[in-house]
């Protein structure tokens, strides 16, 4: 059975040595997460997702969740329970504010536990996280009367949340949504539809489940500009916060699906459900994506999650396999053979993945802090730019995590050999779990042309503008320090890639867009090196001052893993920006009836 430890000692470093976090405490909620506090709330999460949610991973791959005949479903054994120590730890709201029930404590907390969760078991995961959306959409769109109705029992998880967008006929293009809202007397709307793909739909953990769907009204206009969104519990709660008759939504059938089989995944039929307005009329898609953009990079927090499990699984089996011997001479001559952690190729594996893992940590926390500037700071120019760093770099998250996370999980499984293609060893599970994060909350083929499309013009390119300043700034200020210059030169280097790269967009997108569009990909990977090299950069330069303080070994290691990024991951901006160039002529030359 595959096993998880919580990276705490990592998180801890990237907070306290690379980011300083206490520089942030003028912002609210900051100064009542002291070290002492922030090192005890990781501690506590470790032990649940190691201890209780962990050993259920396997459990929820195997059992799946159960559709009864009257629409009811069940989730595998042990996920009830599990879910009620969410509750009884308050960990749904750990970064609400405390006017709606939470504790208001930062929200690069919630995203670090929601790593955590994620490596131990990410279908179980789901159900908290998808609550924690809700509640985000809630709390910038709702009105005050939805608020208090809802918000208090889906922030300490006695009832959760669901997001419904797609339907058969539409999944990207939401302008082809079906789903109908009919204005009742008393200012409510009968909602009538069906939505797929629904994770958490249905199932036991909660009595009670607040699904918010995207719906057309009557008359409303065509496209995208006639969405509005609308909370549909599945019971209608009473005025005193009691339950009443069952709404008309029910499960139609849970999917039968490739990976997280412990998350109900659900056909939703709407038949006349009682919904109520969230925001105004034909403002849906907007409030939507306060949920979408939580979502999105919560799922790239998935990929980093998936990756660091499969990480460790693989790093301890490469230590105790025996098969073969060093190419330079044995190694460990006592035995039949040498464990394959001295193969260069392992080695070439594991380092990639760690490499990877622990930059993206790194890059995930930049922007959850960033995150909790632009929703705490009083000061409007902070907010702004803190603002236009996560609408820049959240598809540049959400894409290049999941895919390297399914990579890097498919390189895990290749280290166990014959032995990690079954069950038993636990790796082919996390394959199959990491290939849906590259597909929902918008492909990553979307994702990239988000980031090429819209995110690099927007407000005149201010928000890449600023990216290129602060790393440019840094190259500068470190280039001549010689113990940097073996991260800081490599990363020059590729930031000058990027460069090219946006230039080039500017000046042949514009009279040819497939340029853009088959340039994308490589785009968003590209970006994603160079941030993550950024990343590197500082975390090297906080290695060699903890080193220099006295720090122990681990130091050391984390500066040789970085040095394995710079040189041998980093290079690969140069390949990706030679495609951009080449343009899109071969991608769209050929008709369509010649594939």
């Amino acid at each position: 059975m595959p096993v998880y430890k919580a990276p705490v000692d990592d998180v801890v470093f990237l907070l306290s040595d690379v980011f300083h976090i206490e520089r942030h405490a003028n912002l609210p909620g900051f100064a009542d997460a002291p070290p002492d506090l922030i090192e005890a709330i990781l501690g506590e999460a470790a032990k649940l997702c190691e201890d209780a949610l962990a050993p259920l991973n396997r459990v929820g791959d195997q059992q799946g969740c159960t559709r009864h005949p009257d629409g009811r479903v069940t989730t595998p054994d042990g996920f009830k329970e599990a879910f009620g120590q969410i509750v009884a730890g308050g960990w749904i709201g750990i970064s609400v504010p405390t006017e709606f029930g939470g504790q208001g404590l930062p929200s690069v907390l919630t995203q670090i536990v929601n790593e955590f969760l994620g490596s131990a078991n990410m279908a179980f995961a789901m159900y908290p996280g998808l609550t924690q959306g809700a509640i985000a959409a809630l709390i910038v769109h709702g009105t005050p009367e939805l608020q208090a109705r809802y918000l208090p029992k889906m922030v300490t998880g006695e009832w959760t949340g669901t997001m419904n967008l797609t339907e058969p006929q539409c999944g990207t293009d939401l302008g082809l949504i079906r789903t109908k809202a009919v204005k009742q007397p008393d200012g409510s709307y009968r909602i009538t539809g069906t939505k797929i793909f629904i994770s958490a739909g249905e199932h036991d953990l909660a009595p009670n489940i607040v699904h918010l769907v995207l719906a057309r009204i009557e008359g409303a206009p065509a496209g995208t500009k006639g969405l509005s969104l609308f909370v549909v519990p599945k019971f209608v709660p009473q005025p005193d916060g009691s339950l009443g008759a069952p709404n008309g939504v029910t499960c139609g059938s849970i999917e039968e699906k490739m990976g997280i089989h412990g998350n109900s995944t659900c056909v939703m039929n709407y038949d006349g459900a009682a919904g109520w307005l969230v925001a105004s009329e034909n403002e849906g898609l907007r409030a939507m994506f306060t949920m979408m953009n939580e979502a999105r990079l919560g799922v790239g927090v998935q990929g980093l999650a998936l990756s660091e499990v499969a990480y460790q699984n693989a790093a301890a089996y490469a230590k105790e396999r025996l098969q073969g011997r060093a190419i330079t001479g044995a190694k460990f001559k006592d035995k039949p053979a040498d464990p394959i952690i001295v193969h260069p190729d392992v080695r070439r594996a594991l380092m990639t993945m760690r490499a990877f893992n622990e930059a993206a940590r790194a890059l995930v926390l930049w922007t959850a802090l960033k995150a909790d500037v632009a929703h705490r700071s009083s000061d409007a120019k902070e907010r702004q730019a803190a603002d236009d760093h996560m609408s820049l770099l959240t598809p540049v998250i959400k894409g290049v995590l999941t895919d390297q996370g399914f990579a890097n999980t498919v390189a895990a499984q290749q280290i166990f050999g014959g032995h990690g293609y079954i069950k038993e060893t636990g790796m082919e599970q996390f394959v199959r779990d990491a290939r849906i994060p590259m597909i929902y909350e918008g492909a990553n083929g979307i994702q990239a042309l988000d980031l090429v499309g819209r995110k690099l013009a927007k407000d005149g390119g201010r928000a890449i503008t600023a990216f290129f300043a602060e790393a440019q700034a840094y190259v500068k200020q470190h280039g001549g320090d010689a113990a940097l210059t073996p991260y800081v030169a490599p990363l020059g280097t590729a930031l000058g890639h990027l460069q090219q790269a946006t230039m080039w967009f500017a000046q042949n997108a514009l009279a040819k867009p497939d340029n853009a569009g088959a340039g994308a990909t490589d785009y968003m990977h590209l970006f994603g090196l160079v941030a993550l090299g950024y990343m590197w950069a500082r975390m090297a330069q906080a290695a060699q001052q903890k080193l220099a303080a006295g720090a122990d070994d681990r130091m050391k290691a984390k500066l040789v893993t970085g040095r394995f990024f710079v040189e041998r991951l980093l290079p690969e901006t140069g390949a990706h920006l030679a495609r951009i160039q080449a343009g899109a002529a071969s991608t769209m030359e050929l008709p369509a009836e010649a594939f």
